[in-house]
């Protein structure tokens, strides 16, 4: 089923943080030098340790055991998407859209999965319970 997103928001507050990362989402964070993204990465090592992947380098990556999306810049758990921006039009913009995680690019609350979620997105008329 092809649904169109409606910029509500709903998703992004309610799953849009606490999410676990992928190491192909770093690489294009490094490699643009994403400071803004970076910060508010979480990265447990494999040698237990953890620190945001603020000064995380491509050399790294083979050490990442687990990526945790969204901290605060100290590394404490957030419980909202830093780059989640309700706008005066009444619509949620993402302010990293065009690299944002494959977490929430693949995000789709029409999907057969999410169906208790997509009776609620104004997205989704067309399910039913």
């Amino acid at each position: 089923m092809t649904q169109t997103c409606r910029q509500c928001g709903i998703c992004c507050e309610k799953w849009g943080w606490d999410q676990k990362g992928i190491i192909d989402d770093l690489i294009p964070w490094i490699a643009g030098n994403r400071q803004d993204i970076l910060t508010h990465v979480l990265i447990r090592f494999s040698d237990g340790t953890y620190r945001t992947a603020a000064d995380l380098v491509q050399a790294d990556l083979s050490c990442v055991d687990r990526i945790y999306y969204w901290v605060d810049p100290d590394g404490k758990k957030r419980s909202s998407c830093p780059f989640f921006d309700r706008r005066s039009d009444g619509k949620v913009y993402c302010r990293i859209h065009d690299t944002k995680p494959a977490v929430c690019t693949g995000f789709t609350p029409w999907a057969e999965v999410w169906h208790d979620f997509g009776l609620i997105c104004p997205a989704c008329p067309d399910i039913t319970p």
